[in-house]
């Protein structure tokens, strides 16, 4: 399995050749003002934004610049308990597990995924819209954790 890892302050990105898989913000990463985390060629832009009391953001609205993307890229906010993520590569074969704690995130680019909670879990789960039912996903076997071993990436 070619899987590499590259660390970063708030946490990792998982790759599988030159395709980007996932990436974990950990709950303890403390940015000191706006780190965008995400390349600029996602569709989706993730920031961890830390600002301190009294800073303000100006009102403001988006405009309406057209935008194309191609797949589905979502990110997971783990509010409370443990939720362990399965990655996938685009060709269904497993890669590595991650255990997202409270306050965790990851952000889902490539490949495929699936979840077990391993405790009661709230997580906010956030991608682009609008999720088309029957066209949108395809569920495949997913045998981790009892044929499949876990390979879990701290």
């Amino acid at each position: 399995m070619s899987i590499s890892l590259s660390q970063t302050p708030w946490g990792f990105w998982l790759n599988h050749k030159d395709t980007v898989i996932a990436g974990v913000i950990r709950s303890d990463f403390r940015s000191g003002s706006a780190s965008f985390v995400t390349p600029d060629e996602f569709g989706l832009q993730v920031a961890v934004m830390e600002r301190p009391k009294g800073y303000s953001i100006p009102s403001h609205e988006h405009l309406p610049v057209p935008r194309a993307t191609v797949g589905t890229q979502e990110v997971l906010l783990i509010r409370q308990g443990t939720l362990r993520a399965d990655l996938f590569s685009p060709e269904r074969d497993y890669l590595a597990s991650v255990e997202l704690n409270s306050g965790d995130a990851i952000i889902l680019n490539s490949g495929g995924h699936g979840f077990f909670a391993s405790e009661d879990c709230l997580f906010l789960e956030v991608k682009q819209g609008p999720f088309v039912e029957g066209k949108d996903k395809e569920i495949f076997s997913n045998t981790v954790g009892t044929e499949t071993p876990i390979r879990l990436i701290e």
